[in-house]
């Protein structure tokens, strides 16, 4: 492929938040895609061959008119465009800035970062149930979060219902001291901390007293019906068929329900099939609900978290290797123990006794 050089200017109050501190947005660019970037007096030259070239350029182009829109230039941005670049896929993450659904107590917007989120956010705007799978850290709840609240105060909904399981994660929390309340709270954190953020405290203890925020365990959901009401179901692979099918049945005129879940990160026991996997079977096929599966690619957390998820992805797909890797393991270990060692010395010495 012919090597080519491009020149685009890069305007002086946006050059530091593209090239990130120390240069390290620019150097990774330049590793990843193979190409290299010489900037003087405003003026970027790319040199290189010429997908590549081309391919750099374009990310540059929208990093440059993120930053001319106020937002701030984050590792996140700089993984993502390379990650799509790697395979050759064109994303205008300008149409994603674009789609701000609300702002934060502390006046930052909240929109989908990635193809993935996008998606997730039409899905719910489109259905009225809709489920949205992944690992950690994709946005899952946050931005059902955001799309509930911004209901409830477009008053497309009267309240919002927000509900998930009350298990354990892996480790058994005995008796919890205080009231009902006290008791369900450390379940239902996360979705006080998303409240917070983008209602304020004020605001949802006000509307937590009126009854027109609900956050309760799933468990009391039994019996219900929803009507005019956007309802969330969070952690949801740690639900039964049974309990599954108790929620998806409450569902009243007026609603628009939001299942999410993590299929990597289930706490129940290990005989117990997950209602979200059932679910996810069974409706597959049914009109007005959407099923959108996010991936390590959208996460929008810490990049070591996006790596930490490849790890474990990678990992679990592997069992036969896992095998073999504990049955060496185990062959060496046994191999090394003082029985071993005796057995193996005890064998020596007959067969110096049998030659003689």
């Amino acid at each position: 492929m012919a090597v080519i050089e491009e020149q685009m200017m890069i305007p002086a109050e946006h050059e530091q938040q593209v090239f990130g501190q120390f240069d390290q947005y620019i150097k990774k660019i330049e590793r990843s895609l193979g190409i290299t970037l010489i900037s003087r007096d405003g003026t970027l030259r790319i040199v290189g061959p010429e997908g590549n070239v081309r391919a750099g350029r374009h990310m540059i182009e929208q990093l440059v008119q993120l930053s001319e829109r106020g937002n701030e230039i984050t590792e996140q941005n700089v993984n993502y465009l390379l990650a799509l670049a790697m395979e050759q896929k064109e994303a205008d993450v300008l149409e994603l800035d674009r789609d701000v659904i609300c702002h934060t107590i502390n006046g930052r917007a909240v929109k989908p970062k990635t193809i993935g989120q996008k998606e997730y956010v039409d899905a719910i705007r489109e259905h009225m149930i809709t489920f949205g799978t992944g690992p950690a850290g994709t946005g899952k709840t946050y931005l059902a979060m955001a799309m509930a609240i911004t209901a409830f105060r477009n008053d497309e909904v009267s309240r919002i219902i927000l509900t998930r399981p009350a298990i354990e994660a892996g480790e058994k929390l005995g008796f919890l001291p205080g009231d009902l309340q006290s008791k369900i709270d450390p379940y239902l954190r996360p979705l006080y901390d998303a409240l917070y953020q983008i209602m304020g405290a004020e605001s949802f203890q006000k509307n937590m007293e009126k009854g027109l925020i609900e956050v309760a365990p799933l468990a009391y959901m039994r019996g219900r019906t929803l009507d005019n009401a956007y309802i969330i179901l969070d952690e949801a692979q740690n639900t039964t068929p049974a309990q599954m099918k108790m929620f998806l049945t409450r569902i009243g005129f007026g609603s628009k329900v939001i299942v999410t879940g993590d299929m990597t990160q289930k706490d129940l026991s290990a005989d117990t099939q997950s209602g979200l996997e059932v679910a996810v079977r069974v409706l597959q096929k049914v009109e007005g609900i959407a099923f959108c599966n996010l991936t390590s690619r959208d996460v929008v957390r810490h990049p070591l978290v996006q790596k930490i998820v490849e790890a474990y992805e990678k990992f679990e797909q592997k069992p036969a290797g896992r095998s073999a890797s504990a049955n060496r393991i185990k062959k060496e270990y046994l191999e090394k123990s003082p029985r071993a060692e005796a057995k193996a010395e005890a064998r020596r010495t007959a067969q110096r006794k049998r030659n003689g």
